[in-house]
C-alpha cells in the first residue's frame, strides 16, 4: 500500500516538475522575443536554466520526502524495542516485584556489575 502511495506521489511530483520546466521555457520564449541585446537573451536563457534546476531539486526533495514517509509508516507498524532498554529486575511475569534476584533461567554474576572481578582490576 505504501509503495503504491509513494509511486503515485512521485508521479505527481514529476508532473509538477515538467510543468514548471515547460512554464520556464514559455517565459524564456516571451523574454527572447522582447529582448533587444545579446545580453538580455543570455539572461533569459540563464533564468530558464535556473528555474529548471530548481524544479529538479524540488523533485528530488519531494521523492526523498515520499521515501521517508514510506519508511516511517513501515516502522510505525512494526514496533521495534528501543535500543539500550533492559527489563527491570523483579518485573518478570513469574517473579513478584521487589523480590530482587535474577530472572528465571539466568545466573547472577559473581562480581558487582560495572566493575572488574576481584584480582582482575587495573593497576
Amino acid at each position: 500500500m505504501q509503495a503504491a502511495k509513494e509511486k503515485i506521489s512521485n508521479l505527481a511530483s514529476v508532473a509538477k516538475e515538467r510543468m514548471t520546466i515547460c512554464k520556464a521555457k514559455v517565459e524564456e520564449q516571451a523574454e527572447l522575443t522582447t529582448a533587444r541585446t545579446a545580453e538580455e537573451k543570455e539572461l533569459a536563457r540563464e533564468r530558464r536554466k535556473v528555474k529548471g534546476a530548481q524544479a529538479k531539486m524540488e523533485l528530488h526533495q519531494a521523492k526523498a520526502k515520499h521515501a521517508a514517509e514510506k519508511l516511517s509508516s513501515k516502522h510505525h507498524h512494526h514496533r521495534l524495542p528501543v535500543v539500550g532498554t533492559q527489563p527491570v529486575v523483579g518485573t518478570h511475569a513469574n517473579q513478584p516485584v521487589g523480590t530482587g534476584g535474577t530472572m528465571p533461567g539466568t545466573t547472577a554474576p559473581a562480581y558487582p556489575l560495572g566493575g572488574h572481578p576481584p584480582g582482575h582490576g587495573h593497576i
